[in-house]
């Protein structure tokens, strides 16, 4: 088998979904390396990318520049013959077909709204050449494989599906403060991880408010939302929002384990961690059925209609005053997340790579 490399661009972003997905399938087969269970690998990220923290693989530095230009010109350069691993929706052009890539979803195409007319320009004629050059396509989900598959025009057999994992929150110790600091208490709050992107339909969270705050519960929204969605609801629902703005993981872990329940609206996901996250964490998760979260959650989740605001009422309704729900939700979710790993996801990144190079 020839030699992988990595592109290691994530090493330089933030920490979203995309990021946390490069990081831990890495981590998974870095470990499983050290064990003589997956190949040498080499991975190749830009001057004054954070450390990776590898054991087995190697972390070398490339190129000049930063950002687009180096993943399209410098990081190429750099294979030296070896098939390349890209992990977060891009990929150089000039890699051709000696690489598989990643796509998480097909959001550029499906949610333009979600999106800047230049970012989703950029992300269509990029799949597009890749797919066109004969890059190897992976995703996250049988959703995404599916409306990728469409956006490009392309079988959906020929996109490889490696879903992703969530103990990486089981290796976090909780920030115990965090409830303190927002005033929230054990098993009173109900809790939304989401930006104000379109596809999260964060505006939904109104009725959610509403209801909770009749229970004399409080919505706990991490990340970053818009104030006015709950002020323009007025009343009860600007009373029981609280906007806790970023959180790190510590903080993340610990608002999992004390919450009611993890609410996640969204009406467009290639995956969905969040709720895997949650079910991690003992969590019980109330979920729009929407894109690929039904793969994600099976039968341990409560749903609703993400274009039905009363749909989500009527569910946390059913969570705040039936007795036995939450503790069935979450023996539940306990079970379905123990079937999700980066180890699982890892080996099947694996297989995909071994199965293009043979």
């Amino acid at each position: 088998m020839s030699g992988i490399a990595i592109n290691g661009r994530f090493l330089t972003q933030g920490m979203t979904g995309v990021q946390r997905f490069a990081t831990e399938i890495v981590a998974a087969a870095d470990a499983l390396a050290a064990r003589g269970e997956w190949p040498a690998a080499r991975l190749l990220a830009p001057q004054g990318a954070r450390e990776a923290g590898l054991v087995a693989f190697r972390s070398q530095p490339v190129g000049t520049r930063g950002g687009q230009g180096w993943e399209q010109w410098d990081l190429p350069r750099a294979l030296g013959g070896d098939f390349l691993i890209n992990l977060g929706n891009t990929a150089p052009l000039l890699a051709g077909a000696r690489q598989a890539v990643v796509i998480h979803d097909a959001g550029a195409f499906d949610t333009p709204e979600s999106y800047s007319f230049a970012f989703r320009s950029w992300y269509r004629l990029l799949q597009r050449g890749l797919s066109a050059r004969g890059a190897r396509l992976l995703t996250v989900s049988e959703f995404s494989r599916g409306r990728i598959a469409a956006a490009l025009g392309i079988a959906p057999a020929s996109i490889g599906v490696l879903p992703e994992g969530g103990e990486h929150m089981l290796r976090i110790a909780p920030e115990a403060g965090v409830l303190a600091k927002h005033g929230l208490a054990p098993g009173r709050y109900a809790l939304v991880v989401g930006n104000p992107a379109a596809h999260k339909n964060l505006a939904v969270l109104t009725a959610a408010a509403e209801t909770l705050g009749g229970h004399g519960l409080t919505l706990a929204v991490a990340g970053a939302a818009d104030p006015a969605v709950f002020r323009a609801g007025g009343g009860v629902a600007a009373d029981a929002a609280r906007l806790l703005g970023r959180v790190s993981d510590a903080e993340l872990r610990a608002l999992y384990a004390d919450a009611l329940c993890l609410v996640f609206p969204s009406r467009y996901e290639g995956f969905g961690l969040p709720p895997l996250e949650a079910m991690t964490c003992g969590c019980p998760v109330v979920a729009a059925r929407a894109g690929a979260v039904p793969e994600v959650c099976g039968d341990a989740a409560l749903w609703f209609d993400p274009a039905a605001p009363a749909t989500l009422a009527a569910a946390l309704d059913r969570l705040a005053t039936e007795d036995g729900l939450a503790a069935s939700l979450r023996a539940a979710g306990l079970a379905r997340a123990r079937t999700f790993t980066w180890e699982r996801a890892a080996r099947e990144l694996l297989a995909q790579v071994r199965e293009r190079l043979a």
